[in-house]
């Protein structure tokens, strides 16, 4: 099967959200995509959030009736909940729960992919899954590459998608 986690603040999910989950389902044949709110988002630590239930619910109103489209309580942080909700763990969670033979994305938003070298295990998370970066006109492939840490650098490039040692990158332009 080919799986999508989409993590996020999801304060609140709006259309825009899901606009990219259809495109990056159709472009990329998903046959589901988790939408994972982030219970305690790190960069986000200082902002007052809406409360993790909530965010959930409005997750779970979202999906309600599309085929493919799953809320998810991966971060939900019953162990620890006030511990960051880092999405290398959310990775190796989801990992995991699936059988070898399955493919797992992580769907990002490119403003969020371009700091992606200041997250936590950013090098284990880009080795984790393959990613789709959703981006926006004129924005290019290359400014992706310039983010992705030394050690993992491109192996092939084209247009939409970059080789790295054990993943890809894909440019999904909607």
């Amino acid at each position: 099967m080919n799986i999508a986690l989409f993590g996020g603040t999801f304060d609140p999910v709006h259309s825009g959200h899901l606009v990219a989950a259809r495109a990056a389902q159709a472009a990329f044949s998903l046959d589901v995509i988790h939408f994972v709110p982030a219970r305690v988002p790190p960069h986000k630590r200082a902002r007052q959030l809406t409360a993790f239930a909530h965010r959930y619910a409005m997750v779970a109103l979202a999906c309600a009736g599309v085929s493919g489209f799953v809320p998810s309580l991966l971060d939900a942080g019953e162990d620890e909940p006030a511990a960051p909700s880092y999405s290398v763990t959310t990775v190796r969670k989801m990992r995991a729960l699936l059988p070898p033979g399955d493919r797992l994305h992580y769907l990002i938003g490119v403003d969020a992919v371009l700091e992606i070298g200041s997250g936590n295990e950013c090098v284990a998370l880009l080795d984790a899954a393959e990613f789709i970066v959703v981006s926006r006109p004129g924005f290019s492939i290359a400014r992706v590459a310039e983010v992705i840490p030394r050690e993992l650098h491109p192996s092939a490039m084209s247009d939409h998608t970059i080789e790295l040692r054990h993943t890809r990158v894909h440019l999904l332009t909607t």
